[in-house]
């Protein structure tokens, strides 16, 4: 009987520069992946910036252009894909902003009521990503717990068992990150 590795397993393989491995942990994982995505996109705008598969595609080929797999176990790897998630969200909003703006094009003035209705939730996601940048000078685990919770679209109790922590502790760190953020957003 030929038993599948674990993704733990083909972690470790993964991280010896093993390219079939690399691949087989997203195979294995994939399912997963979506469904973070689909939680993540769910919440988004009415117009979802990107769809599930798209996020997870191009969070795959970041891993894969890395070139290696920096990553321990599969909480780690759930753990560094809602960072990857935010990474490519965050970039997907600044091109479709930057495109909105006509990039090298000549900028002709608009009014406000020409404004795209969208674009509020894509100011959202710059004006969170902004303010995480701030907040990970001052506690890197509630920087853990926005992405994996407003990025990634994890519940406090997988948040709870990739950080080792009570889902108690999420909630807190999670209050804690909210009122932060909300002073900084301001």
């Amino acid at each position: 009987m030929n038993v599948s590795p674990s993704l733990t397993e083909l972690i470790q393989q993964a991280r010896s520069g093993d390219a079939a491995a690399m691949k087989g942990v997203f195979e294995l994982a994939y399912e997963e992946l979506r469904g973070l995505a689909r939680s993540r996109l769910r919440r988004g705008t009415p117009q979802p910036l990107l769809g599930t598969t798209a996020l997870v595609h191009e969070a795959y080929l970041r891993f894969a252009q890395a070139g290696q797999l920096c990553v321990e176990d599969r909480q780690h790897f759930l753990k560094y894909a809602s960072h990857v998630m935010r990474s490519v969200v965050v970039d997907f909003v600044r091109e479709r902003v930057a495109q909105r703006r006509g990039g090298d094009a000549s900028h002709v003035e608009l009014n406000s009521e020409l404004i795209s209705s969208d674009a509020g939730g894509e100011r959202e996601i710059m004006q969170v990503h902004e303010a995480l940048e701030e907040l990970a000078q001052l506690d890197a685990r509630l920087v853990e717990v926005v992405e994996m919770r407003y990025f990634a679209g994890m519940t406090e109790e997988e948040i709870a068992a990739l950080l080792g922590v009570t889902k108690r502790t999420v909630q807190r760190d999670w209050q804690k990150a909210r009122l932060i953020l909300a002073e900084s957003l301001k």
